[in-house]
């Protein structure tokens, strides 16, 4: 069960950070896809597009503390660019966001 392993240098290029969610809306063409805008320490909010309609309302995201791979090629979903990929754990028919048990402020590397 799982991947295959990767050399540390590949899982070391990732840039995972902690990412405040300061607004959640479901995607106006997708059934599936929430439009997420982050805090992720930066000067602008930074959007996220993911397929958590299904397991969370818009509005129980809005000031969760999230972790986000922060340094993906952008991608449009569905004619919406997300600039990012959040952290969630799935099984069982459920998804968990990976959020952090402290306080932590948006821009922390995850190491």
């Amino acid at each position: 069960m799982g991947k295959p392993e990767v050399p540390f240098e590949a899982f070391a290029a990732l840039d995972l950070r902690i990412a405040r969610v300061t607004s959640a809306e479901k995607h106006p063409q997708a059934d599936r896809l929430v439009v997420i805008q982050v805090d992720l320490g930066e000067e602008q909010p930074r959007q996220l597009v993911a397929g958590l309609a299904e397991h969370y309302a818009p509005e129980d995201l809005v000031g969760r503390t999230i972790v986000v791979v922060a340094n993906l090629k952008p991608v449009r979903l569905r004619g919406i660019e997300s600039r990012g990929m959040l952290l969630a754990a799935s099984g069982g028919g459920r998804v968990v966001l990976l959020t952090t048990m402290d306080a932590t402020e948006p821009g922390w590397p995850v190491s």
